[in-house]
């Protein structure tokens, strides 16, 4: 199947939305079609059947035997006192979002309490994760570094700058991304995450920084650019192949920039959570109708 274009891929206006989960019954049929399907096996009597919506309760039954299935359990809706229409809302609003969304705005847009909103966001951000999965890079891959954290004055800026958050990230030219918090850039350090994250014999492209020479012995073809001497490509005549790491620094300047706009400060603690959610919409631009669903169907 063709790969759409992501500018041409438009998602749920506002009032497509409310038409579309008008209800928190609404909401609860779209759980079960997404998670087991309106008509499936039953677990019980291993009929392939139709299942109906019970009246009194978020449960839909077995049309052969009456075995119930709640589609919520297991779930981050399960015993929530959210309304299910206002779940979906919030989910909305994080696939939608270009730079995300703070807690104070989901308070704002849910009628709910900051604790409320904080908490739903988070369980959303985990739920990106979740979808995101993992699978080894390969072909090309750049790999950089970056320092996150709020500013300080008359401090160090860079490297070794205190205060910051230390994170990772590899991009696969064309394809994925994936990002790590990492305590520091040290050679043991960055090797770990490399040889389980990217492919062996992958082409990989880096800063000058020494710890990236773990490559050179590990079984990738490993290039460098020398940021210091304002050197932004690099052409290998040998490997016929351009080094920069453009493409994961710009995702590390619209990160840091969601992080500024949207959330002002995001502690160590919970920097993976963000990342998660920066990463899987990063891979996922379409925001279309597909990203909604593939979070349903992993709640």
């Amino acid at each position: 199947m063709p790969k759409q274009n992501p500018s041409k891929v438009q998602p749920l206006s506002v009032r497509e939305f409310f038409a579309r989960f008008s209800s928190d019954d609404a909401c609860l049929e779209h759980v079960m079609e997404v998670r087991y399907g309106l008509r499936h096996p039953c677990a019980k009597c291993l009929n392939l059947a139709t299942f109906h919506k019970l009246s009194n309760r978020p449960a839909y039954s077995c049309a052969h035997c009456g075995h119930h299935v709640y589609p919520c359990a297991g779930t981050i809706f399960q015993d929530s006192r959210t309304p299910l229409q206002v779940w979906f809302y919030a989910i909305y609003l994080f696939v939608t979002t270009r730079h995300g969304v703070s807690g104070k705005e989901l308070q704002r847009q849910l009628g709910v309490t900051y604790k409320t909103a904080w908490r739903m966001g988070q369980q959303i951000r985990k739920l990106m994760g979740d979808a995101h999965g993992f699978e080894l890079l390969k072909g090309h891959v750049e790999m950089d570094e970056a320092y996150v954290g709020g500013r300080r004055s008359g401090g160090k800026r860079g490297r070794g700058a205190p205060g910051k958050t230390i994170v990772f990230g590899m991009r696969e030219r064309g394809g994925r991304t994936i990002t790590e918090v990492v305590p520091n850039v040290k050679l043991n350090t960055l090797r770990e995450v490399a040889l389980r994250t990217v492919e062996k014999g992958s082409t990989v492209s880096t800063d000058e920084l020494l710890s990236y020479g773990l490559l050179n012995g590990d079984g990738y073809v490993h290039g460098s650019v020398q940021h210091g001497a304002k050197e932004w490509t690099h052409y290998d005549y040998r490997q016929d192949v351009t080094h920069h790491t453009n493409s994961i620094e710009s995702f590390w300047k619209l990160f840091k920039t969601s992080v500024r706009s949207t959330h002002i400060h995001v502690s160590e603690k919970y920097m993976q959570r963000y990342l998660d959610e920066f990463t899987f919409r990063s891979d996922n631009r379409q925001m279309s109708n597909a990203m909604f669903d593939l979070l349903i169907a992993v709640v």
